[in-house]
């Protein structure tokens, strides 16, 4: 019989073929498995098959995700994290068992409580301070300009800024189409301040690279892709909040959940930035309730009869 290691290979390739998942999600599926295979092997359990796993596997496999240390940083684990390494898990017998293939269910795995999730977003003046910080006399800090006010006006993941193309954008009705996690396509809108940035970086580019936000950086390629990284994005977000004085360690995703907020605080509703943000459940996209529950305050401080006596 086929070893656990055997059929989560099979179960790789059957993510990218037949679901058709990103190559992201992929290596995180990869990733999250491999520990697994890894703690087996640490056990001499690595000819496991899926018929012999059992509930004290997964329960000892838990135990050892929660004391875990990583060697290099000397820490443990978040009980958010041990829960990816676990997910993974239920999917892969999820797909043994739609396959007949003998295993224990899935829904034997319990995922730990989830911990508060704390949400990180910069305040009005402090995104003004960072879309400013770029010096618009160069190619470079053109794009950088463009690069913000693409993430603060449309509130997409990096990965999403990253995969434009010059082609996607249609200015004349300010909309950009994207293909976001899941395959889900979804538009997302441009504001005065990004169309203007984007228009003024796009004509000053003399290339005919497809990528809309490509690397100036080290030896520019004759020919070949020139499109910008994800970590270098992190990199540049990084630059300029230290140029601006901003005392938060923030990212790209840190503009996402800036963008959220600033919706939900102007009056936009959850379902509507649910959309925006190209959430499938609106329970995530409620993690932003620190700002409706601002203004469900303010809404009963201004009109409850019992604050008027």
């Amino acid at each position: 019989m086929k070893t656990l290691k055997e059929h989560s290979l099979e179960f790789l390739e059957y993510c990218e073929i037949e679901k058709g998942l990103s190559q992201l999600t992929i290596r995180n599926y990869a990733f999250y498995l491999q520990r697994f295979l890894d703690y087996l092997k640490e056990n001499n359990k690595e000819d496991l098959t899926p018929e012999k796993l059992s509930a004290k596997n997964i329960w000892d496999f838990r135990v050892y995700l929660s004391r875990y240390q990583n060697p290099v940083l000397k820490k443990g684990l978040k009980r958010n994290s041990q829960s990816y390494f676990l997910i993974a898990l239920r999917v892969l017998l999820k797909y043994l068992a739609r396959n007949d293939i003998k295993t224990l269910s899935a829904d034997k795995i319990e995922l730990p409580k989830k911990e508060a999730r704390q949400i990180k977003f910069l305040s009005e003046d402090q995104v003004d301070k960072i879309l400013n910080a770029p010096k618009a006399d160069n190619i470079s800090g053109l794009r950088d300009k463009a690069i913000l006010e693409t993430l603060f006006s449309t509130g997409l993941r990096v990965a999403e800024l990253i995969a434009l193309n010059t082609d996607q954008i249609n200015f004349s009705s300010r909309e950009i189409g994207v293909v976001g996690k899941g395959n889900k396509p979804r538009v997302v809108f441009l504001s005065d301040n990004a169309v203007m940035a984007l228009q003024r970086y796009l004509n000053k580019r003399k290339d005919k690279e497809k990528a809309l936000f490509v690397n100036y950086r080290g030896k520019i390629p004759e020919a070949g892709e020139r499109r910008l990284s994800t970590r270098s994005v992190e990199r540049l977000i990084k630059k300029y909040v230290l140029q601006a004085g901003i005392p938060i360690s923030a990212t790209p995703h840190t503009m996402r959940h800036s963008f959220a907020t600033d919706l939900l605080m102007q009056g936009a509703d959850l379902r509507s930035v649910q959309e925006l943000l190209g959430h499938s459940n609106i329970a995530t996209t409620q993690i932003y309730t620190h700002v409706t529950n601002k203004q469900l305050k303010d809404v009963h401080q201004a009109f409850h009869s019992g604050n008027k006596r």
